[in-house]
């Protein structure tokens, strides 16, 4: 009887153990601006359970995709839980689309400066450190991570034009980064494309991750390779990478590529490593 019991308690420590370390992700909603007279855009905040107060730690800010047309602040929840299970703390910011507030693309741009310029004078109440703040997205979220640092104007009547809307980091996943007649979008921002378009108002750049499928029919990998070439060209450093076989939007979850590969998870790892390796994250043990 003795041993048996011995044995049961053996055999559930390490599972307890194991199920009491699983790192443990918090959420908080935060409104970030107001539009009109009460209705509130709004961040959500993921961060690692039980983080000191007095802790700042670095920050990944996500936008999400969907044409400037649509797309809601779950879109890249699931990058955003493994960053904060991984130490980080992660931010999805809505903000306004056609669909949602029958706007153009110019004001989703105002959003995401709104946003970033929100987080850069809260960094103490959000428990994170002014100096590491990434910014990424996906499609047209891509467009707006890159078009906050790199694109002038496209401000909110009133905001603090003082406070800067650079990212320490890009984090670019099939990003819509060239509005010219040849690119993406062009129709619908052909007024203002030449200060819309991130291509076309490259300068000195922060680390860029850009990850590209070779089929993707909305940014095709020439367009990836002159962002690379114009980062470089001003001494930056971006990081470039191709899927074979994969299509536009290859990096959600629910995506599947034409050879029938599921690349969310490479994706996810592609960017943990860059994060490690600009000190954002510590490597895996």
């Amino acid at each position: 009887m003795q041993i048996t019991l011995i044995l049961i308690v053996s055999l559930l420590i390490p599972a307890f153990v194991a199920h009491a370390a699983a790192p443990k992700v918090s959420t908080q909603i935060i409104a970030y601006k107001t539009i009109g007279e009460s209705e509130s855009l709004v961040l959500k905040r993921y961060g690692p359970s039980g983080q000191d107060a007095d802790t700042a730690l670095p920050c990944a800010v996500f936008f999400f995709g969907g044409a400037w047309n649509g797309g809601d602040i779950s879109h890249f929840a699931p990058q955003a839980e493994h960053l904060a299970k991984r130490g980080m703390v992660a931010i999805c910011a809505q903000y306004r689309t056609r669909k949602s507030h029958s706007v153009p693309p110019n004001v989703c741009l105002e959003d995401a400066k709104s946003a970033i310029r929100y987080v850069k004078t809260n960094t103490e109440k959000l428990g994170i450190d002014p100096n590491r703040i990434a910014v990424g997205g996906g499609s047209a979220g891509g467009h707006l991570a890159a078009a906050t640092t790199f694109c002038e104007g496209f401000d909110a009547p009133g905001e603090d034009t003082s406070i800067s809307t650079r990212a320490n980091a890009l984090l670019l996943f099939n990003p819509v980064i060239d509005n010219s007649a040849i690119g993406y979008g062009h129709e619908r921002v052909s007024e203002f494309w030449k200060a819309f378009s991130p291509l076309h108002n490259v300068d000195a750049a922060p680390p860029t991750l850009f990850l590209l499928g070779d089929i993707d029919k909305l940014v095709p990998v020439s367009t990836g390779r002159a962002f690379k070439a114009a980062i470089e060209n001003n001494g930056g450093r971006c990081e470039l990478k191709i899927f074979e076989q994969a299509e536009h939007a290859f990096f959600n979850p629910d995506r599947t590529s034409a050879n029938g590969k599921a690349y969310f998870e490479e994706c996810v790892q592609d960017m943990d490593t860059f994060l490690v390796e600009l000190g954002y994250l510590s490597p895996e043990k």
